[in-house]
């Protein structure tokens, strides 16, 4: 993979962690009581879809992208999910929220090889 490939990976990931956590901020908004409504999640919602569109339409994504892509959106819809519900315990609890988002991210780091052993030198 070269670097503009993966700098190119990393813009998609990114903007699925924005996409998820800005959703999970509009339907938060729309729905619960004690959150004050803003306009601004929907503003970055669009603003990061349109980027993945335009990301997509450039250069389509392969497999392996794609489902770390998904996991990403959901990461950033627990976690904001999670905030939420810390800042407000009325809500409920976010141990769910919690343990969803750690376990994709594990995934996801394992998946992207960022959880390997770097090999140790053998001296001789």
């Amino acid at each position: 993979m070269t670097h503009e490939n993966s700098r190119n990976e990393r813009k998609t990931l990114v903007l699925s962690v924005v996409t998820g956590l800005c959703l999970n901020a509009v339907w938060v908004g729309f729905t619960a009581t004690e959150v004050a409504f803003s306009i601004f999640p929907i503003i970055a919602l669009v603003l990061a879809a349109q980027g993945l569109y335009q990301e997509y339409l450039r250069q389509p994504a392969s497999e392996d992208t794609s489902l770390i892509a998904a996991a990403c959106f959901f990461v950033g819809l627990f976690g904001h999910s999670a905030f939420v519900k810390a800042q407000y315990p009325e809500m409920g609890g976010n141990f769910l929220s919690i343990v969803v988002v750690l376990s994709l991210l594990l995934w996801v780091g394992v998946k992207m090889g960022l959880l390997k052993k770097k090999d140790e030198p053998v001296e001789v």
